[in-house]
């Protein structure tokens, strides 16, 4: 025998339930801004909602107020890339406390594919978009709808959309002032990418990374030895780390410009028989997710990829005010770096 069909509590039935108007339940109900009803009111309408289990059409809400509750995520590789899920995770997991249902579109970094994708995200009506980049760069984006509102997330757009970025210039002097508060003089840095350091469509806040870098070393009076190199990855940051030691034997420490250099710079130093930290020092940013389980653990600036989504999501739905906002990467401490007595 089938269950028989539980028939859906409505907007009339709340209104009859509360001795009010079904309008005035329906402002009540849906938030509509500018109603003048006694707070006595709001009460004994969400009393009479709560009682009956009444729960909101979403399909006719929608049609109603013109809004799916939907966000539009849109990413040119971070859906493939184990690096950036923290960002996925922080886009979703606000967006459910939000009530917000999230779709999710690939581009591969390919224009085309993000005109597309955004036309497809409008077609369904979503509240906001959402573009979010692997590598913090400059990029276009399509012209969309003046109130449809568009965050960009670890990037920024040449038309000036409000953006989500980490807060790099903070976190290179904090990376660069951890050696020079345990005691370190010798110096090197593997990576330095001076390509970058003008092109905002290269990177937006590498440049930054280094201005925090320079500055605390600059104010410790120390000149760094520096080795530039083509790509931050583990082979580049092997081949730069033997480069930078037959050069400079005497470094106390080796600041990697991200945690695939410093990946290799451990590979190297191991085959020369060199012991971090004992003999020299590493240090680096991001915080991928290897860089806990090397030995030993990697002191490095965690990008804060969840937390840009997260305050992504909140930007969109009108938490804060459309804006460029920075985000803090916080100095992951493990035991890379040893302090000379």
């Amino acid at each position: 025998m089938t269950e028989p069909k539980t028939r859906r509590v409505t907007l009339a039935d709340v209104a009859q339930a509360a001795g009010m108007s079904k309008s005035a339940v329906s402002m009540i109900l849906n938030e509509r801004p500018g109603t003048r009803l006694s707070e006595d009111a709001v009460r004994r309408v969400r009393a009479a909602a709560e009682h009956l289990g009444y729960r909101p059409d979403p399909q006719a809400q929608s049609l109603r107020l013109g809004r799916t509750k939907s966000i539009g995520f849109i990413s040119d590789e971070v859906t493939l890339t184990r690096y950036a899920s923290g960002m996925i995770r922080g886009v979703l997991d606000e967006a459910k406390a939000h009530e917000r249902t999230v779709l999710i579109a690939e581009t591969r970094g390919d224009a085309d594919e993000l005109a597309g994708a955004v036309a497809a995200m409008l077609d369904r009506r979503v509240d906001g978009l959402l573009i979010g980049l692997m590598a913090a760069r400059m990029i276009d984006v399509p012209a969309i709808p003046r109130d449809v509102p568009l965050i960009v997330v670890n990037g920024r757009s040449s038309l000036d959309h409000p953006s989500i970025l980490p807060e790099e210039r903070e976190a290179g002097n904090a990376v660069a002032g951890h050696l020079v508060a345990a005691g370190h003089r010798r110096i090197g840095i593997v990576g330095d990418v001076r390509r970058l350091m003008d092109d905002q469509r290269q990177s937006a806040t590498i440049p930054e990374r280094f201005a925090g870098m320079m500055a605390a070393f600059g104010d410790a009076g120390i000149v760094p030895e520096r080795v530039e190199v083509d790509n931050w990855d583990p082979v580049e940051g092997y081949s730069g780390a033997h480069r930078i030691l037959d050069a400079h034997p005497d470094l106390t420490a080796i600041l990697a410009c991200n945690d695939n250099v410093a990946f290799g710079v451990y590979q190297a130093l191991g085959e020369r028989g060199i012991r971090i930290p004992d003999e020299i020092s590493v240090i680096s940013f991001d915080d991928e997710e290897l860089a806990e389980y090397h030995r030993p653990g990697l002191t490095t600036a965690r990008l804060p990829y969840e937390e840009m989504g997260r305050r992504g999501v909140r930007m969109l739905l009108g938490e804060s005010e459309p804006a460029h906002e920075r985000i803090p990467m916080p100095l992951i401490v493990r035991e890379s770096v040893r302090a000379l007595s």
